[in-house]
């Protein structure tokens, strides 16, 4: 901006001009003399993954076996602590492999202690199945 000085030296200000100016730059936006450039928007757009059919249901059943994994898990916990709170001292054990050799025993101490053992594996298993779940994507 431009200062003009006056004859008795006081420094003043072109407040007239400026004005002149804004009021000429606002008369011909309205009239339309100018165009005032727009500014652009660019759009960033984001392409969903085209999904598989075959593939969606293909991880479908893999969610499927996982839940029917937990719901199989939750019954044989329920099953072994039903077991656990019934020890009277008559409880056996029996393992049987492939070729009919059996294990067997009354002791209630190794008993308690596979139990325990198994209850504890089954409820760790159970959890990383239902981590699995909760992280799975369809």
């Amino acid at each position: 901006m431009e200062t003009k000085t006056k004859s008795n030296g006081v420094a003043k200000r072109q407040t007239a001009t400026v004005k002149k100016e804004v009021q000429k730059k606002l008369t011909e936006e309205a009239i339309g003399k100018t165009v005032v450039p727009e500014k652009k928007v660019t759009k960033v757009t984001v392409e969903k993954p085209v999904i598989n059919l075959d593939d969606r249901i293909q991880k479908f059943e893999k969610l499927r076996g996982l839940a029917n994994q937990r719901e199989r898990l939750t019954e044989t916990l329920n099953e072994l602590t039903k077991f656990n709170y019934n020890q009277d001292g008559s409880s056996s054990f029996h393992i049987r492999d492939s070729r009919h050799l059996e294990f067997k025993t009354t002791n209630s101490n190794l008993i308690k202690l596979v139990t325990t053992h198994l209850q504890s594996t089954l409820e760790q298993r159970k959890a990383e199945i239902e981590q699995e779940i909760v992280q799975f994507e369809l």
